[in-house]
């Protein structure tokens, strides 16, 4: 049985597809042509050739790891590593063995500093907090919102944000809004009860109500806020 191709939209791609014929964005906003859609189509593809080449020599880097490289080098390289995953993330297509073959350079490199800190416990424990949040981080940055919000080249408007976030399932829009600090979360809070009491008074765009209380719900430094009504 032949494999299904997995024709996942890159960042620039996916963000005209959440704005077309949405009604949480402008009517020009939304008024997405077939045109606009092969135009960044073939800005992610070539965005994901890039990367492929950089990836490659990447690797061949990696590999080349002798014991006694600066530790410099090594920490310079893993973080390397850890963007090129972000950047993995907003390709377009499977990128599935690509992510994996990072993950296991990392753990390799990872085990290199390891043995590096002998019985370290404190370094040990600063280590295991390391490992967790780039778990987290790269979790995160498989959600289309995520890449394309911290893409190099976001393709999201600052005025696209908040209808943006309120066009996310409500499992997404939580996970997203981890991104966020609560000045940032006060501030998103507000702009989305603003937008949508402006554009949606009537309150028929229920599903995105119900997102605005998944957004206060996470805020929580306090302060002032709009009515709902």
């Amino acid at each position: 049985m032949r494999k299904a191709i997995d024709t996942r939209p890159g960042v620039r791609e996916a963000h005209l597809l959440r704005k077309r014929d949405n009604p949480l964005f402008s009517h020009a906003a939304r008024e997405v042509s077939n045109e606009e859609l092969a135009s960044a189509r073939l800005e992610d593809g070539m965005e994901m050739d890039r990367f492929i080449q950089e990836f490659q020599v990447l690797v061949q880097r990696a590999v080349a790891l002798a014991p006694n490289t600066p530790s410099e080098t090594v920490l310079e390289l893993k973080e390397e590593l850890d963007r090129g995953y972000q950047q993995a993330c907003a390709l377009p297509g499977d990128q599935s063995a690509v992510k994996e073959a990072i993950r296991k350079l990392l753990g390799v490199i990872m085990r290199a500093v390891r043995s590096g800190i002998g019985n370290d416990a404190y370094a040990a424990r600063q280590l295991d907090e390391e490992d967790m949040a780039r778990q987290t981080h790269f979790e995160l940055q498989e959600l289309p919102l995520v890449a394309a919000l911290t893409h190099p080249e976001s393709p999201v408007a600052a005025d696209e944000l908040i209808p943006s976030l309120l066009s996310e399932d409500d499992a997404s829009l939580e996970r997203c809004l981890t991104l966020f600090d609560d000045q940032q979360l006060a501030e998103i809070r507000q702009d989305a009860a603003q937008y949508l009491q402006r554009i949606d008074a009537d309150r028929r765009l229920s599903d995105a109500w119900r997102r605005l209380d998944l957004i206060r719900s996470h805020f929580r430094a306090g302060g002032p806020d709009l009515p709902a009504n």
